[in-house]
């Protein structure tokens, strides 16, 4: 592989359409929406294998003050199957349980109602599958935040199912026409940014700062889910939040 020059490759490639790429997660941390609010077109990659033990169906919020983890129960869960054909199992019941819990960690907090009424929401909608439960929570936290990027689901518009990796997410850029693709920081290690800068696509690394806010009392836990950021922060502080990155 040529190692090339980050200042070369912002040199030849003007940035018009910056796109991100993700799986599902239900909820996510910050560094997720920071992704989201960095692009004007965002993929919930819905059409790919189910990660065991990943972030689509579970996630940590703040209980006692400590890390909690988050479970949503799922049917036939699989790396065998793709995420939008995994069924939610006994939601209601579940999520009846689940806003029970965040009502007795969070009803202190200033802005719990706010933050309640979303999860509320989206736990208490009907939902098909997991990925379509999660990409509901990826769409009413940004409108709740005034976050206006487009958000699509690969499984509804692309059709390159036969393409794999790096390859496929190449060929979603190809197809927007864009020449910006931002990726999360864990894929440095197995993109190429020659291959993108051959095809005149612009590849960034999107790296969270360091974000403390006030959690109660509290030693400040990081990297919860965005449940918690709603219920302690207003949505301008979110904002700057947000705003806390860095581009590698």
């Amino acid at each position: 592989m040529i190692d090339i020059k980050e200042e070369v490759v912002e040199k030849n490639i003007q940035s018009d359409k910056v796109v991100g790429i993700m799986q599902p997660y239900i909820f996510p941390y910050i560094g997720y929406f920071q992704l989201i609010k960095a692009v004007d077109k965002f993929v919930v990659y819905d059409d790919v294998a189910f990660i065991n033990k990943g972030w689509i169906n579970r996630n940590n919020i703040l209980v006692s003050g400590k890390a909690s983890m988050f479970t949503i129960p799922l049917v036939g869960a699989s790396q065998n199957r793709l995420i939008r054909e995994i069924e939610v199992d006994n939601l209601q019941i579940w999520a009846k349980k689940m806003l029970k819990t965040i009502e007795q960690s969070y009803k202190k907090a200033p802005f719990y109602q706010e933050g309640y009424a979303i999860v509320d929401a989206v736990f208490n909608a009907s939902a098909e599958n997991i990925a379509a439960l999660a990409t509901s929570s990826l769409k009413a936290t940004c409108s709740y935040l005034k976050i206006d990027t487009e958000i699509v689901e690969s499984s509804a518009i692309y059709r390159n199912q036969d393409l794999k990796a790096q390859g496929r997410i190449l060929d979603i850029c190809m197809q927007e026409k864009a020449n910006h693709y931002i990726n999360p920081i864990g894929g440095m290690a197995i993109y190429d940014k020659q291959l993108f800068a051959d095809n005149k696509i612009l590849l960034n690394f999107i790296k969270s700062k360091s974000i403390i806010y006030t959690q109660f009392k509290n030693d400040f836990v990081p990297w919860l889910s965005i449940i918690d950021m709603l219920m302690f922060c207003s949505v301008d502080e979110i904002h700057e939040h947000l705003d806390k990155f860095e581009l590698v």
